[in-house]
């Protein structure tokens, strides 16, 4: 299936203005999955792009950042033929396509690092350009390891003197049920000291009196 330069230009053109003017393309935008790939070289990958409706095919694209370019893949028709952009490899691209083609496929082989960028799809609807929401792919020969989560020195609390007898402890050492015997032993020790007071005081009048006579 041969297409002209018109035809490929126009989706590339709406990619375009799409990417560079935020909020141009808001209401003609389709959940591409996955937003992000990591994988390792010669591994191989699949970008789904979701269709809506009747189409004319889907057109994939490729921007790479470090040369700020577009790249034109490949364009698929509902019929299933396929036609490859410049340069671009059969055995590495292939779509596809469901049984009623709601969605089409992207599959990449053989990965390596100039495979890197971002895949856009996009398909035209009813005159409307519907546009992929990108897919980041980024080949590494080494994939890195995942992040140990930091470990957090558990401190020990201080510990706390517990005192045997709880009763003591929670009502206090000057409850009722130790003064008042206290009180009643100090009542009895002052009630056996008056007689022996009274003595003590008459025997001190005795004397004064004798010592008065003389």
């Amino acid at each position: 299936m041969m297409l002209d330069m018109a035809t490929m230009a126009r989706p590339w053109l709406w990619l375009w203005l799409c990417l560079q003017l935020p909020g141009f393309c808001t209401n003609l935008l389709s959940s591409q999955t996955p937003g992000y790939i990591l994988t390792k070289t010669n591994n191989s990958t699949e970008i789904v792009c979701p269709m809506k409706g009747e189409h004319t095919g889907v057109y994939w694209y490729r921007w790479n950042q470090g040369r700020q370019h577009f790249e034109f893949l490949l364009f698929s028709s509902p019929l299933g033929k396929a036609t490859y952009g410049t340069n671009i490899s059969q055995e590495k691209f292939s779509i596809r396509g469901t049984s009623s083609y709601h969605s089409y496929r992207l599959h990449i082989n053989r990965l390596h690092g100039s495979d890197n960028g971002t895949y856009y799809c996009c398909t035209i609807q009813s005159s409307q350009l519907i546009l992929g929401t990108g897919t980041q792919l980024d080949v590494v020969d080494v994939l890195p390891l995942p992040s140990m989560p930091t470990l957090v020195p558990l401190t020990k609390k201080p510990m706390r003197c517990k005192p045997k007898n709880k009763a003591i402890n929670k009502k206090g050492a000057c409850t009722p049920m130790v003064w008042v015997p206290l009180a009643a032993g100090a009542l009895l020790l002052l009630l056996s000291l008056i007689p022996t007071i009274r003595r003590f005081y008459r025997l001190r009048r005795r004397l004064w009196v004798r010592a008065h006579r003389r």
